[in-house]
């Protein structure tokens, strides 16, 4: 099994955190996004990550690939059985990719991405507006849901992979969950990225 992207990308990330906590072997191809290289566009048409080739079985969609190995290696489910948490655990992974994505990845952007990758200043106002006024509401939101050390059904899954992935790159872009406001969140994340799967995922080549 062959994952092509760099591991920055917090949808790549969410790939290499279920393989690592599936016990999958894989070969991991860091790439960027829109890479021409003809192995990954093989497996990624439009050029987006991560993408995926097992043995000729390709697919560049993160939570298609996570159904994939759900099915491929039912062991350590990652999707609750019982039908209302497999439910909520299929939200928390929209909201991860469209909400969460879209507001943290202005930090991360202005902070993170223009500065260090394309060498190019960022806009701080732009990223403060985003820590003051669009994070916040999410934040209440994900610590108002936070009952234990799990987000949905009472083990680790896929919502926590999918929010979790996230909050790496929040840090990346020096923005800490205040633990004052959002004890339980924040607590949550530093739990969930200290999992040898995160730390293993986080650790791996960008580039």
């Amino acid at each position: 099994m062959i994952v092509y992207g760099t591991s920055i990308s917090p949808f790549v990330r969410k790939v290499l955190v279920a393989l690592a906590e599936k016990g999958i072997s894989y070969e991991h191809r860091p790439v960027a996004p829109q890479a021409e290289d003809a192995a990954f566009r093989a497996a990624s048409p439009m050029g987006k990550i991560p993408a995926i080739d097992h043995d000729g079985f390709r697919l560049a969609d993160s939570s298609a690939f996570l159904d994939y190995i759900e099915r491929l290696n039912p062991q350590p489910t990652l999707v609750p059985a019982e039908p209302k948490d497999a439910a909520r655990a299929r939200w928390f992974d929209k909201f991860a990719e469209v909400e969460l994505h879209q507001k943290l990845g202005v930090v991360f952007t202005e902070r993170f991405l223009k500065p260090r990758i394309f060498k190019v200043p960022g806009d701080e106002a732009l990223a403060q507006q985003a820590v003051d006024k669009h994070l916040p509401p999410l934040f209440d939101y994900l610590d108002s849901q936070i009952s234990g050390p799990f987000l949905v059904g009472g083990a680790f899954g896929i919502a926590d992979i999918a929010v979790a992935a996230r909050f790496h790159n929040l840090r990346l872009a020096q923005v800490e969950v205040d633990p004052a406001r959002w004890p339980k969140l924040a607590g949550w994340v530093a739990l969930t990225l200290d999992r040898p799967a995160f730390v293993a995922a986080i650790a791996a080549p960008a580039w």
